[in-house]
C-alpha cells in the first residue's frame, strides 16, 4: 500500500487535488493507495497525541496506523514561507520513535504558486527524511506556478506532466 500525504492541514488545499492526481497514476499502475489527509487530522492532536500523550489519542493513532501499515509514501508538500508546513512537521514528530519512517521509501513532490515549485520546501523535508533514516527519490517532481500547471485535476505543463509519471512508475518500482 502506498500511502499519499497531504502535507498541508488546510482545508480544500490544492494539496489535495494533486494527492487525488496522484492516485489516479498509481491506480493506472495497478498500485493500491490510500490518501492521508492532515486537514483530518483532530484539531487538538499536539497537545493530546504527542510527548507524554502518545498513543492516547485514537483519532490520530488511526493515522499512525495508516503509515506505519505502509512501506511506501508520496508527500505532497506545498511551500508555505519558504519551507514545507509546519503541521507536516508535528505530524512527523507524533509518529511512533524512534523512527516510523526507518528503511522506508518516499517521492517528494512539491508545489507553489512561485517559480520554484517548493525546492526549497523539499530540501527542508528531505533533510529530516534523510535523518529518520527513509529512503527518498532522487527524482523530485515540483509544480511551480499553480495556477497555470494545475488546472481542473490535472497537470497542464508536459514536461511536468512526464516527470511526475516517471516519478510514480519509479516508486512503485523502487
Amino acid at each position: 500500500m502506498i500511502t499519499i500525504v497531504v502535507g498541508t492541514n488546510r482545508r480544500r488545499s490544492k494539496s489535495k487535488q494533486v494527492a487525488e492526481f496522484y492516485q489516479k497514476l498509481l491506480t493506472n499502475l495497478n498500485a493500491p493507495s490510500q490518501i492521508l489527509d492532515l486537514s483530518d487530522l483532530p484539531d487538538d492532536f499536539i497537545r493530546t497525541a504527542l510527548y507524554e500523550n502518545n498513543g492516547k489519542n485514537e483519532t490520530f493513532n488511526h493515522f499512525r496506523q495508516m503509515m506505519h501499515e505502509s512501506s511506501k509514501y508520496v508527500f505532497i508538500v506545498p511551500e508555505y514561507n519558504n519551507s514545507y508546513p509546519g503541521a507536516l512537521k508535528v505530524f512527523i514528530d507524533g509518529l511512533s520513535y524512534p523512527s516510523e519512517l526507518l528503511h522506508k521509501k518516499a517521492a517528494l513532490v512539491g508545489i507553489s504558486d512561485g517559480m520554484q515549485g517548493g525546492a526549497l520546501a523539499l530540501s527542508h523535508l528531505n533533510d529530516v527524511f534523510n535523518y529518520l533514516g527513509m529512503n527518498v527519490l532522487a527524482q523530485r517532481v515540483k509544480i511551480p506556478f499553480m495556477k497555470k500547471n494545475f488546472v481542473e485535476g490535472s497537470i497542464q505543463d508536459n514536461l511536468i506532466n512526464r516527470l511526475i509519471h516517471e516519478q510514480a512508475e519509479l516508486l512503485v518500482n523502487f
